[in-house]
This record gives C-alpha cells, structure tokens and sequence, in this order.
C-alpha cells in the first residue's frame, strides 16, 4: 500500500486557493480512477482504490496546512508503513505556474505543512510532488497569495495539472517517478 497525501486547508472557504493545489489533484484522481466516497479517518479525509493494481491511500488532512503531520503520522502507524510509501502533493512558490517537480527528502522549503510531516513523522525522507504555484514576487504578499483563488488565467494551467496528473498516476504507482514528471510536464505543455 502506498499513501498519497494531498496538502491543503478544509472547509469550502479555502477550496479553491493555490494552497490546495494538492487536495485538488487528489479529487481528480479519486474521480477520474472510480475510488469510493471520501470518509472521515486519521485526523482528515480519506478515499482507498487501486492504481495500476496497487492499493493506495488518498489522503486530505483536515488539521489546516501547519498540522498536516498530525494526519500522516496516524494514517502511516495505523498501516505500519514506513517514509518510502509516502508521496506527499504540494504547492511550491519556488516553481513557475504548472511546473511539477518530483523528489525524494532534502530541504522543506519554508513549507509549513511539510514541516510538521518531517517533525511528526521522522524526517525529510519521503517523495514529494512540487507542483508550482508560483511567486507573488514580494515576501509580505506570499501569505495572501497562496490563500487566494487561482486567477481566471490560471485555470488551464491548474486543469491540466490536475489531469496531467490523473492520467499518467499508474506511472507513480509504479515507482516511476521520474518517468511520471516527464509525462505530467509533457501533458501540461500541450
């Protein structure tokens, strides 16, 4: 089993911000690979179906971005699964728009909720999906920024992450990661 962890803020006053960029993919994944009903489980939302016939976990934390270890930490003990089975989908200020980097541990970023994962769960070691949201170009405007809606002009590129990222999934499931980027760059870019 694998847990792909989407990072994000609950409630329908935050849906929609460039922040939960990564609990939008996993709506699209869930929708798009015919999983369950999201249920309520370990401090979040959770939803269990097959990719490419291996089981995995879809997890939304509904503990807000700054405590999304909470959430990890328990989906991952309840498990017994270790940092490698964990991907974690992320908004990154450091990469342009509908740029998607993947990764396995190194620096947090400034990333609260990737913090909080790294301090409840033992370290840095597990995969990362960066998906860039870009930057407001000013430091004071960076917290405005991500709890803001993607712009009008910015809703394609959002789309086609979230697609790029559903359809080429199987990829990821499969330990292909660096195949997976490649695909999900290549989808974005048509």
């Amino acid at each position: 089993m694998e847990i792909w962890c989407g990072l994000g803020n609950p409630g329908a006053k935050y849906h929609g911000n460039r922040h939960n960029i990564g609990f939008l993919i996993l709506d699209g994944i869930a929708e798009d690979h015919g999983f369950p009903p999201w249920k309520t489980q370990f401090k979040g939302l959770t939803t269990t179906g097959l990719i490419g016939g291996r089981k995995v976990l879809l997890l939304k934390p509904s503990t807000f971005m700054n405590e999304s270890g909470q959430a990890v930490q328990a989906a991952l003990s309840f498990y017994k699964l270790g940092l490698d089975d964990l991907t974690v989908l992320h908004d990154e200020l450091d990469l342009a728009p509908g740029k998607v980097r993947v990764k396995t541990g190194g620096g947090l970023a400034g990333h609260n909720g990737l913090r909080s994962i790294n301090k409840l769960c033992g370290g840095p070691d597990f995969h990362r999906i960066r998906l860039g949201i870009g930057h407001p170009g000013v430091k004071d405007r960076v917290a405005g920024y991500v709890l803001s809606d993607f712009a009008k002009d910015e809703h394609d590129i959002r789309d086609d992450m979230i697609n790029g990222f559903s359809k080429n999934a199987e990829l990821l499931a499969d330990g292909k990661r660096d195949l997976f980027q490649t695909r999900v760059m290549e989808y974005i870019a048509q």
